[in-house]
């Protein structure tokens, strides 16, 4: 069993900005450490309580400041890109760190209307319509059979990967690139099989590759290990009601009482689709996930500001590898 980290950037009350984002590449040297196999990072914009929206820019930092641990973007928003642009940003990094780059591109869009027309988005019906094309186009010129030369040339050298649901695991299968799934293990499971069912070989890869994602935490309790998970739970039910994300507040901090009812059987539904518990505890849930899925390699989500318990929590892990 491999473990890869994907951390979003996001930020606690306790830290400004230039802080949030610095302790990215501390969190990176921790888990090369611990012999963990990727470290990812992700993309928003417009969100406060997420000061990391450049993917591409932050691998860099990260990458400059780790030796071993292959670094990446979980992921890089195709709707928000030119194709060549990625393909640069790309080659850039592949350039300045061979061999330790891996690639994973997702298909959100902004978070609301405002952003999306900062960001120059169309309509988000038309960038689903054509995200097939456009990552189409990307890989083109990453192959250097594109319209136009991207330099630094890639050559086709990078892995990449589809941040993936269902649709998107077919999208990836078709065109014979890696998939990371998110969400619940039986939507993961769907996923995963349609994949591999429907996967054709291509210059950047022979064979299907899945990593699986899962917001996953371990503590010397139960319920320490629940309590990690708990802000980002917590944070995402309230933003569904205001429409922002706010910076994180640890457990003790949090005003759960003030909630409704509703608010809190959301956080519950959220939380029973993680894996937290013991050491022990986790071993036996990522084993049935590995079973389930068949995969060797978790992709560890889950925003955690108890910075401390999330360092114990990774340990614990090591542990299980």
């Amino acid at each position: 069993m491999r473990f890869s980290v994907l951390d979003r950037a996001a930020g606690t009350r306790n830290e400004i900005p230039d802080e949030t984002l610095r302790g990215v590449a501390n969190h990176a040297q921790h888990v090369e450490k611990l012999g963990f196999s990727r470290f990812l990072l992700a993309e928003h914009h417009g969100v406060p309580g997420i000061p990391g929206s450049q993917p591409a820019q932050l691998a860099t930092y990260v990458a400059a400041n780790t030796s071993t641990i292959r670094v990446g973007t979980g992921g890089i928003m195709v709707p928000n890109h030119p194709q060549y642009l990625i393909a640069e940003q790309i080659g850039l990094l592949q350039s300045l760190f061979p061999d330790r780059i891996d690639i994973g591109l997702g298909s959100s869009v902004g978070f609301t209307k405002p952003v999306r027309q900062a960001l120059r988005q169309g309509e988000p019906k038309e960038l689903k319509a054509r995200l097939e094309d456009d990552i189409e186009e990307l890989l083109g010129y990453l192959a250097g059979t594109g319209a136009v030369s991207s330099y630094p040339a890639d050559n086709a050298r990078t892995p990449i990967y589809m941040l993936a649901g269902f649709r998107s695991a077919l999208t990836a299968a078709r065109l014979g690139i890696g998939v990371i799934t998110g969400g619940p293990l039986s939507t993961q499971a769907d996923a995963i099989k349609a994949y591999r069912e429907n996967f054709q070989p291509s210059q950047v890869l022979d064979s299907p590759h899945v990593i699986a994602s899962m917001n996953i935490a371990a503590a010397d309790t139960t319920e320490a290990a629940r309590n990690l998970l708990l802000p980002e739970a917590y944070s995402q039910v309230l933003s569904r009601s205001t429409g922002v994300f706010e910076q994180l507040r640890t457990a003790s901090e949090l005003d759960i009482d003030s909630l409704t009812s509703q608010q809190k059987k959301r956080i519950d539904e959220s939380l029973a689709n993680a894996i937290y518990g013991t050491a022990a505890e986790v071993g036996v849930l990522l084993a049935d996930a590995t079973a389930q899925l068949g995969v060797d390699e978790f992709l560890v989500t889950g925003d955690i500001p108890h910075r401390e318990g999330r360092s114990r929590s990774e340990e614990l892990l090591a542990g299980i590898m």
